[in-house]
């Protein structure tokens, strides 16, 4: 079997993983440094988010160069030796394309290359598309003309309709296959194509037929190397048989499935969304991919102790209270049930210290491109991407950690047996040995329970503690008098 089929894949948010040279932000030798904490954890690659020369205006989706690595964070050679180090550890190397738009300090935007661009001449606004991070999708040049950015104004979109994009993107991919990733993040995968005759509320800007095409040649040229290369979507789609469609044989590898990050934690919604999933990718002979946490969204521990326990980008619920110590409780089970479902698995660093939103970063220290163009309303996606604790010793990072961290440190959790990483560790340590067809099994209204293969799960979310078949090799609490207590899993194989 293919490896991308069942994979456990590790997010590396870059500039918070680790520091290398004590500047407070985080590096390439930072990460290599600590790959071996990686490699413990039994994953079989890491997703690194752009790492290119940028200006920073998004966190690094505004690329000025494909071709090369931001100096803050090491050389081309750095990230040669990165992938080597990686491979010779048994890691695969993803990293983040972002083919939508790129930086305003792109060679082609600053040279005026604007057929490269989408630019308008005209009085008024070209039409009423809104920005995803708030306010008009246009800005105006120096003489007067508009460009589209469907994101900041700093992120200027490109025009795919000029075959001139798609020469530049198969070379990058070429350039960096060459170098040995082995796989491609896809940002915004759905937006490339624009249908310019279509209302904002019709998405002209999402899911156009035509951008299908595109994806059918990359997939080409990722078969052309050997050693399994693989494409990963990143799309937002409400249609689950038009998501399905990016991942056709000729198409893409896998994409990320954010019905279930989104979902609250609620066994008939939750089994819900697993059902729709496997329905979805069935026809087209994908596997799903499971994910509760990345660098865009709430911190699921956050999430998962609140009254709403889902997440949506309309309201991040910034502030609402939070019951730490149950939020703490659900995502021990949260990562048992998604480590046993079929597919590949995504963890977003730190989630494996059992790392919360920061909620409470200073106003003048937050750099997301949301908090400014919503007017100081939306906070965010700052919170979730403060710099990982290693050790009581960590020097100064970019953006503060909460003085707490220290208790929840790499260091200070891994001879702890009860810790999250030490939970972490045996998940991703058994989840090698699972495989099979999901058969879910009914222990109760509020009980998530199935079998796979030698393997089964059993996620309690009622209010009382439950009775099991046999003794579970894994639960992520103690049993309490031979019970499964609530908002706890148990694998009994």
């Amino acid at each position: 079997m293919s490896w991308w089929r069942n994979a456990s894949i590790y997010q590396v948010y870059l500039r918070s993983f680790a520091d290398g040279n004590g500047d407070g932000i985080g590096d390439i030798a930072g990460l290599r440094d600590r790959l071996q904490h990686i490699a413990g954890l039994g994953f079989d690659a890491i997703w690194l988010n752009p790492w290119y020369p940028s200006p920073l205006a998004d966190g690094g989706y505004d690329v000025a160069d494909y071709r090369d690595i931001e100096p803050v964070f090491g050389s081309l050679a750095d990230a040669e030796k990165l992938i080597a180090d990686a491979h010779e550890l048994g890691i695969r190397i993803i990293i983040d394309l972002v083919p939508n738009h790129c930086s305003d300090q792109h060679p082609w935007f600053r040279d005026g290359l604007w057929d490269r661009f989408h630019i308008r001449d005209t009085e008024e606004l070209p039409n009423d598309w809104k920005s995803r991070f708030g306010g008009p999708a246009w800005s105006r040049l120096a003489d007067g003309r508009w460009y589209l950015h469907l994101y900041a104004a700093e992120q200027p979109d490109f025009n795919w309709e000029n075959p001139v994009v798609h020469e530049e993107f198969e070379d990058i991919l070429r350039f960096w296959l060459d170098r040995g990733v082995d796989g491609f993040r896809i940002d915004v995968a759905d937006g490339l194509v624009k249908d310019f005759g279509k209302p904002d509320a019709e998405q002209p800007y999402s899911d156009q037929d035509g951008v299908h095409d595109i994806y059918r040649r990359w997939r080409q040229i990722v078969d052309s190397y050997d050693g399994d290369r693989i494409l990963v979507g990143e799309m937002w789609l409400p249609d689950p048989e038009r998501f399905a469609r990016y991942l056709r044989p000729d198409e893409m590898h896998s994409a990320f499935n954010f019905d279930f990050l989104c979902c609250p934690w609620n066994a008939g919604e939750l089994k819900r969304v697993v059902d729709s999933t496997l329905a979805a990718h069935e026809p087209v002979g994908a596997p799903p991919t499971w994910v509760l946490s990345n660098h865009d969204v709430t911190r699921h521990v956050t999430r998962y102790g609140r009254e709403k326990t889902g997440f949506s980008f309309a309201d991040r619920q910034h502030g609402a209270p939070t019951d730490f110590e149950l939020g703490t409780r659900r995502a021990r089970a949260a990562i048992m049930l998604t480590a046993a479902l079929p597919g590949g698995v995504y963890v977003y660093q730190g989630e494996e210290l059992g790392l919360w939103e920061v909620e409470d970063l200073p106003d003048e220290l937050r750099e997301d491109p949301v908090w400014h163009r919503s007017g100081f309303t939306d906070r965010g996606r700052d919170g979730c991407r403060v710099p990982l604790p290693w050790s009581a010793q960590d020097g100064p990072s970019w953006l503060p950690q909460p003085e707490n961290w220290q208790d929840f440190s790499v260091a200070a959790q891994t001879d702890d047996p009860g810790s999250m990483l030490s939970l972490y560790r045996r998940v991703f340590e058994l989840r090698r040995g699972i495989a099979g067809d999901l058969e879910w099994l009914d222990l109760g209204e509020d009980v998530l329970a199935f079998k796979r293969g030698g393997l089964t799960c059993v996620v309690n979310l009622s209010d009382e503690p439950i009775g099991l078949p046999s003794t579970p090799a894994l639960s992520s609490v103690p049993l309490v008098d031979g019970k499964l207590p609530s908002d706890a899993a148990a694998w009994i194989s």
